[in-house]
């Protein structure tokens, strides 16, 4: 480590302790000074060791939560950015923050911004890219799928040695030739849980052959355009998956029990794109040598974490808060609360800032028609965009007598102990999410940071 570098890491891990232990708070300014100090200071402090980018549309924040947890179980330590903040300065924070206790073998496990990938490859030079989804997200920032591809690829082809884990059901990425090691992940599911030739519905994103631009078909669609694809055109089809869920058993809000080879395995979430990031989990932990059991054992003690089907208790409510940001994101969400048995209240909070995306017309495309309205007892309707979500749910057929818009986050904090039922789901954009968990740790409901 040059001079240069030794200043940069002083100076981020004084500016870390400062803003922790005075302020309580900060997850990006250490790694913004320490840059500024040397831009490059990242390599420095990758030094040693082995790192897992999980990068894509969905999945990615809880995706490397399991990934952490399994392999704590086997080695111990392992450095991540467990905030979230997955662009270049909040990275340098993450292992600025960390503290190394001489672990022999060095891990660290990085949610990646789909346009840092290639900024953050430069530096640290990965062992591992661990792929989850790409779908339409924040078209002012990201644009197609195929350009969000074309940013993650442009990351990969810098480190051909690197291997790539990612989900086979998605036709995208096995759509360009890399010289690169692959492993695919995806749903086997048994003949009877099969569709054997469908199609999905037209509005879908990337559906069409890589090949010859044929309209893909599906022995199984999963959901979206994740599934076992085929083009009866000109024959490209899904990859051999390496791992792959064979059943699933049970499904409701706040638990999944599926099958992996042949073993069963239980995460205590919701939604069946967490069985994917479960799914990749496995996957990643396979490849580090861990034995069935130990990944069973950390699945069995997954945290929900910021944002994720975020449980919090609350006027003697039992309040599931969920980040929703893009339209497939959104149904399967919508999908997850139609396997809930009992009544609950709906809370949506719409942002459109640049971190959220500028553009709200992605609510459109979420199935809020599909919900069970006589389950849903009453919605609260917030954000900076709350008339555009309480327009979108008078036309899903909600009734405007049984929806009370809020003005501000307290507000809604004070609405929330007036709703009529136990069980509350509120689906939040992300800075919506973090203003309302501002104001919740303001009023002492939960702690402050993430």
């Amino acid at each position: 480590m040059n001079l240069k570098s030794r200043i940069a890491k002083f100076a981020g891990k004084s500016s870390y302790w400062f803003l922790h232990n005075v302020l309580k708070g900060g997850t990006s300014f250490p790694g913004k000074l320490a840059m500024k100090f040397d831009p490059e200071v990242l390599t420095s402090l990758a030094s040693g060791y082995e790192t897992v980018i999980v990068t894509g549309t969905n999945g990615k924040t809880m995706t490397t939560a399991l990934i952490v947890e399994a392999l704590r179980e086997k080695y111990g330590d392992v450095l991540t950015n467990p905030s979230g903040s997955n662009m270049e300065q909040g990275i340098v924070t993450a292992f600025l923050a960390h503290k190394d206790n001489g672990a022999d073998r060095r891990i660290a496990v990085l949610e990646v911004d789909e346009a840092n990938v290639k900024l953050v490859t430069k530096l640290l030079q990965p062992t591992c890219f661990v792929l989850t989804n790409i779908f339409r997200d924040q078209m002012d920032r990201y644009g197609e799928i195929y350009t969000t591809y074309e940013k993650i690829v442009a990351g990969i082809k810098l480190a051909p040695q690197a291997t790539i884990i990612a989900n086979g059901d998605a036709s995208i990425f096995s759509s360009v030739e890399l010289a690169n090691p692959k492993l695919f992940f995806g749903f086997n599911l048994p003949s009877d849980q099969q569709q054997n030739d469908t199609t999905a519905p037209v509005n879908t994103d990337g559906i069409l052959c890589p090949r010859c631009d044929h309209i893909l078909h599906y022995h199984d669609r999963i959901y979206a355009n994740l599934g076992d694809f085929f083009c009866p055109n000109c024959g490209y089809q899904r990859p051999q998956l390496t791992y792959s869920v064979n059943r699933i058993i049970e499904q409701n809000p706040n638990r999944l029990h599926f099958q992996m080879g042949l073993k069963e395995y239980t995460i205590d979430i919701g939604g069946t794109y967490n069985i994917y990031n479960a799914l990749a989990a496995y996957a990643v932990a396979r490849h580090f040598d861990l034995s069935e059991d130990e990944i069973a054992r950390s699945f069995s003690r997954n945290k929900r974490v910021f944002g994720r089907q975020e449980l919090i208790t609350y006027a003697g409510k039992k309040i599931d808060l969920i980040l929703v940001k893009n339209p497939v994101g959104l149904d399967e969400v919508l999908h997850m609360l139609d396997t809930e048995q009992d009544n609950y209240s709906l809370v949506t909070l719409l942002n459109a800032n640049h971190a959220d995306g500028i553009d709200t017309s992605w609510i459109w495309d979420g199935q809020f028609e599909d919900l069970n309205h006589d389950q849903i007892k009453h919605i609260l309707v917030g954000g900076e965009r709350s008339k555009d979500m309480h327009f979108r749910l008078e036309v899903a057929g909600f009734e405007p007598d049984n929806m009370t818009t809020c003005n501000n986050y307290e507000e809604v904090i004070n609405q929330l102990a007036q709703l009529p039922t136990k069980k509350v789901y509120i689906l939040s954009t992300y800075t919506a999410l973090l203003a309302l968990r501002k104001a919740m740790a303001e009023q002492k409901i939960i702690k402050a940071g993430m």
